[in-house]
């Protein structure tokens, strides 16, 4: 008898798929593949592997490409109506599942989960659902599913269900949040999602202190994680990728048009550069930075003209207000310190809102000093990037409360990322690191923090849930 099952073997799910479309003014369909660590690890198992990727139509060109039947081999966009996933993804998943796990709350007034939490709640139950059923129809018998991140946290129990065949892992991207702050969500949604996460075979996170928070949750609201394996996998950067890229020729050009920017110092020098390179996400502590930099021009006059805060800040997620509101006092701070300190010839902060990965290449290479310190972070790729392409070496600055902390913060100037005054303290002992010491530093901060790189990582939680 034939089986009823489909024919992938490795499905991956995430919300956002590698290729997204958009419609030309002649009708026709332009396909634009994606990057990253998902990308490079499945193209790793090779094209014989029945490989399938679920995501979801984000776009008009999109669900436009889904209409017409339009989609890649390897690729099943799912066209969730989109007000389903304007709820499911704004109204839960980045508004609240995002905010817990970063402990972004203003709890005196926030969260609320009334009437409305519950109706938004409800698609993500669906989109969730959606996800479910496409993988139980794609997958061939015993096949492997690795579900990506928050905004799938149900997946796992649902296709558990429908599918018991399945070897199913789920990753986390993001930090977990600690008990206290987890068990602000309402008890029996809480219980949800630990249980639909527990659905898995094994679940992967980021950092064992990420990990670790996720069992004292299970411990303290489900009664412990059950049979599922619990796994760390600390996602690395792509050197062999980026040391190519960041010499291509529209790089060369960024970095020309950026040493215009920077400028010289008073006596002919080369300026010297505090490097960040973020999207205005709440959790990346832009402005704090910025705070800290006055700081140290205020405090350290010796440093003024000799030094340039390079800050990209590309817009995120605009289409929240407290988003907006975020991404207008990182342009505030930035202009008010430049008015403040500023001469003819030096503008202490370069900020640049438009997103251009060439130029974060280029500011990399450019940098003497990188400046990370979020909030609360899974992983941050960049504290490991900026070291990788830097061509003189860079000294990080880096949060504790950052995912890469647990692998670089040995050879890091680390900060409390809610002190001003010791991030100010940070960046000029940073600054004050001799060209040798900033070389060797950054020698062993690239290895580390490229141990791990994309396809590897893909590769090892697969063969962890064959096995």
């Amino acid at each position: 008898m034939a089986s009823s099952f489909g024919a992938a073997q490795v499905l991956v799910a995430s919300n956002r798929g590698p290729v997204s479309y958009e419609v030309r003014e002649d009708g026709s369909l332009h396909a634009r593949r994606g990057g990253g660590g998902l990308v490079s690890g499945l193209s790793a198992i090779g094209p014989d592997a029945g490989a399938l990727w679920v995501c979801s139509a984000l776009s008009d060109g999109d669900r436009e490409a889904v209409r017409r039947g339009a989609g890649e081999d390897g690729v099943r966009m799912l066209d969730v109506p989109a007000d389903v996933h304007a709820d499911a993804y704004n109204g839960i998943a980045n508004s609240v599942l995002w905010f817990v796990h970063h402990m972004l709350y203003q709890t005196p007034l926030e969260p609320v989960f009334d009437a409305e939490f519950r109706r938004q709640w409800a698609s993500y139950e669906a989109y969730n659902r959606a996800f479910s059923e496409a993988l139980a129809e794609e997958a061939a018998e015993g096949a492997v599913a690795i579900v990506q991140d928050y905004h799938l946290t149900l997946v796992p129990g649902m296709l558990r269900e429908l599918r018991p065949d399945l070897r199913i892992g789920h990753f986390s991207h993001t930090p977990w949040a600690p008990v206290d702050y987890f068990r602000l969500l309402p008890d029996d949604i809480a219980e949800q999602v630990l249980r639909g996460m527990l659905g898995a075979d094994r679940l992967g996170f980021l950092t064992r202190r990420w990990a670790d928070a996720f069992t004292a949750c299970c411990d303290a609201v489900v009664g412990g994680a059950g049979g599922t394996e619990i796994g760390v996998h600390g996602l690395g950067a792509d050197a062999d990728f980026l040391r190519q890229r960041s010499h291509e020729a529209d790089v060369e050009e960024r970095m020309a048009a950026l040493r215009t920017e920077i400028g010289q110092g008073p006596d002919g020098s080369a300026r010297r550069t505090i490097v960040r390179v973020d999207r205005t996400e709440l959790s990346k502590n832009i402005v704090r930075g910025l705070l800290a930099y006055r700081e140290l021009l205020a405090g350290r006059p010796e440093w003024r003209e000799r030094v340039v805060h390079v800050a990209f800040a590309y817009p995120s997620r605009q289409d929240l207000a407290v988003y907006r509101d975020y991404t207008a006092e990182v342009r505030r701070v930035a202009d008010s310190i430049n008015e403040e300190f500023g001469t003819a010839g030096w503008t202490p902060v370069v900020l640049h809102v438009k997103d251009d990965f060439s130029r974060s290449l280029a500011a990399y290479r450019l940098a003497d000093v990188a400046l990370v310190n979020p909030v609360r972070d899974g992983m941050n790729l960049v504290a490991k990037e900026v070291p990788v392409v830097s061509d003189e070496g860079c000294v990080l600055v880096l949060s504790r409360e950052a995912g890469a902390y647990e692998e670089l913060g040995d050879d890091a100037v680390v900060v409390n990322p809610y002190d001003v005054s010791g991030t100010a303290e940070a960046l000029h002992e940073a600054l004050s690191v001799g060209a040798g010491e900033r070389a060797e530093r950054s020698k062993r901060l690239a290895a580390a923090g490229t141990a791990l790189p994309p396809a590897r990582w893909f590769l090892e939680q697969l063969e962890a849930l064959r096995s």
